[in-house]
């Protein structure tokens, strides 16, 4: 992670796009149940895992100042 203001700011929308995208998923799996079933954990993780990224780079920026 970077400790440039800067280019953190442009990771953090980077990582608020991905995590938009894999909410979406997840709420799309959720309406097509029971179809992809299958599919719940693996996609409720990427999307656990995009949140945690994103709020880490936040944390980070605000230590930055």
């Amino acid at each position: 992670m970077s400790d440039n203001p800067e280019e953190l700011k442009a990771q953090i929308k980077k990582l608020s796009a991905q995590a938009m995208t894999w909410k979406m998923n997840l709420h799309d799996l959720s309406e097509e149940l029971p179809v992809n079933w299958e599919t719940i954990l693996e996609t409720a993780q990427k999307t656990h895992d995009a949140y945690a990224a994103l709020t880490a780079a936040r944390q980070r920026l605000a230590e930055l100042g």
